[in-house]
């Protein structure tokens, strides 16, 4: 069972809001950069970078980081089986503000991942988490500056943030197993 938690028209909406809040908590837009964590991170990075200059400031530069070699839940079978993606980053994140950009947050081990790659293409003066959705589950103390949409789902529920780019519509969906859970009766204080 799919359920649409953001249309297309709310998605533009809430990356505007986003872009405005980044611009509003930036003191100096000049060393601002966004960086995208692979895939969708990167979309939604060159989107806010779109919205952020429409406010009347400069084309903040985009990046596009893959953190596959540097994640630590991924064992020896699944590293070889992982695709690794370019990282492209056409500027020093020495002494810039950067915002990572990722599509949803739920355990934070992609986003322990993307710090650790980021800082081996130099020291950023401050580095701000920026999320379409956060789903909770944290499972490493990890939390965003910058949330589209705080959501309450159930373990083994998938969030999923669809772009035009790459799956032909925006929106922000929660996908379920369409079976109802079991009965288990009436509760102890409903029973004679």
């Amino acid at each position: 069972m799919e359920r649409e938690e953001l249309g297309p028209d709310q998605i533009r909406r809430t990356l505007r809001r986003l872009a405005h809040e980044i611009v509003e908590q930036t003191a100096d837009l000049g060393p601002l950069a966004l960086v995208g964590v692979r895939t969708r991170g990167v979309h939604l990075a060159r989107r806010l970078a779109r919205d952020i200059q429409a406010l009347g400031g400069s084309l903040p530069p985009v990046g596009a980081l893959d953190v596959t070699l540097y994640r630590d839940d991924l064992d020896r079978e699944a590293s070889a089986r992982a695709k690794l993606q370019k990282t492209d980053l056409p500027f020093s994140c020495a002494d810039r503000e950067i915002v990572l950009v990722d599509d949803v947050l739920y355990t934070g081990r992609t986003t322990r991942a993307a710090l650790a790659a980021l800082v081996s293409f130099g020291r950023p003066r401050r580095v701000r988490l920026a999320v379409m959705a956060d789903r909770g589950g944290r499972e490493l103390p990890v939390r965003a500056d910058f949330v589209g949409k705080n959501l309450a789902v159930r373990p083994g529920a998938e969030v999923k943030v669809l772009l035009e780019e790459i799956d032909g519509r925006d929106a922000l969906v929660v996908r379920t197993k369409g079976t109802a859970a079991p009965s288990r009766g009436p509760a102890p204080e409903d029973t004679p």
